[in-house]
């Protein structure tokens, strides 16, 4: 069986919960159980939001410091903030402007990416198509995150259409 622990961190209005339950759907789409748990510092956009997620044989849905085999950061603020989560061996994937963070395995300029596409919101799944393009990191793969983007968004064509392109920007700019 294949076990992950994740967090997902940076500020409200970023779409941290949607870019979990993305996850969440392709974990079951691979038919793994999956757990979730998110925390919102602030009920309005810009408070910090951070989100648990593991797939496997879990019990508890909160991830311990020291535990996570990841970290995605919409907001490379937020890495120093959920840093201790990570296991020693753990990776980092930081939105962020070059240069602004060290010690990590990637770092993108997503804010930049989703001006360009015309998409400001788009930041959590190009960050998302980000860690994917990285062989190994994640339990699914970018076919399994599409399929549970389109199960997701279905009913929202053009929205769909948005998160494929925001999503296969993340993929291919690495």
């Amino acid at each position: 069986m294949t076990s992950q622990q994740l967090i997902i961190s940076g500020v409200g209005g970023q779409g941290i919960l949607f870019v979990t339950r993305i996850l969440a759907e392709a974990a079951i789409v691979r038919g793994l159980p999956v757990l979730t748990s998110e925390t919102h510092g602030m009920a309005q956009r810009g408070g910090i939001v951070i989100s648990h997620f593991k797939v496997g044989d879990f019990s508890s849905p909160l991830v311990c410091p020291g535990r996570a085999d990841g970290l995605i950061s919409l907001k490379h603020e937020t890495v120093a903030l959920h840093r201790h989560f990570l296991k020693p061996d753990g990776w980092t994937v930081a939105n962020g402007p070059p240069g602004s963070l060290s010690g990590i395995s990637a770092l993108m300029d997503a804010d930049q990416l989703a001006l360009g596409l015309g998409n400001p919101q788009s930041v959590n799944l190009i960050m998302l198509g980000r860690v994917l393009a990285i062989p190994g990191l994640l339990f699914c793969t970018a076919d399994e995150v599409e399929e549970a983007i389109r199960i997701k968004l279905s009913a929202k064509p053009a929205a769909l259409e948005g998160a494929f392109a925001a999503f296969r920007t993340g993929l291919q700019h690495h």
